[in-house]
């Protein structure tokens, strides 16, 4: 077994219930809370579409909001102002194009304003059980310290994690290096010396543990 190997035998060990922690019931309610979770936290969101979702749950309903409406629900999530106009975009689209249902497709999900490859990947992944893997910020800085995709741009480390890992596991894989890079694998501090990977990884044999993180370009 390779060093990759072992590194995804133990992600798969550490977390094998990780899932997605933002909260929906379809695909668009994932679709809107990607689109808000942009430089925001998830549990952010999460408080965020709880109210919101309660009356505006669908593309339709959605659309019954002005973009000032609109803001003044988002606004704690940051970039209001873009975020609204992308959703009210996205919803109308989704409708005019799609027949009111979100496309599973990714190349479908990119035509829609505020979904990026990192978005479209998501939910093609989550929402429809496709084989994608989303390269957030969390994704981007494990898999470069473990060595596992070291890229210096999102889409360099989404290929090099693409032939990596079987593919039947991308998605599950994207989940298991977004929680090690929650729990552990952190931007400022990461918990070197009680990480179990610290055996296979180039970051931990560098610095100890002790070095200033290098900077994320994700």
């Amino acid at each position: 077994m390779d060093t990759k190997e072992e590194i995804l035998r133990e992600l798969a060990r550490l977390y094998p219930e990780a899932g997605p922690a933002l909260h929906y019931k379809t695909p668009y309610e994932l679709l809107v809370a990607v689109i808000l979770s942009a430089q925001c936290t998830d549990e952010r969101v999460n408080k965020v579409t709880k109210v919101l979702f309660r009356e505006h749950d669908t593309p339709e309903k959605m659309l019954a909001l002005s973009q000032e409406e609109l803001e003044r629900y988002i606004f704690s999530c940051g970039f209001y102002r873009s975020k609204a106009a992308h959703i009210l975009s996205a919803s109308k689209d989704i409708l005019e194009c799609f027949g009111g249902e979100v496309p599973s497709a990714r190349e479908e999900l990119q035509t829609l304003a505020g979904v990026g490859r990192k978005t479209a990947n998501v939910v093609c992944a989550v929402a429809f059980g496709g084989n994608a893997i989303a390269v957030d910020t969390h994704v981007f800085r494990v898999s470069n310290r473990l060595g596992l995709a070291p890229g210096k741009t999102p889409f360099e480390v989404e290929k090099g994690l693409m032939a990596a890992i079987p593919e039947e596991d991308w998605s599950k894989a994207h989940h298991w290096l977004i929680w090690h890079g929650r729990k552990v694998c952190h931007s400022q501090r990461p918990s070197c010396d009680a990480c179990t990977l610290a055996p296979h990884c180039p970051y931990f044999a560098k610095t100890k543990g002790t070095a200033e993180p290098p900077k994320e370009n994700a």
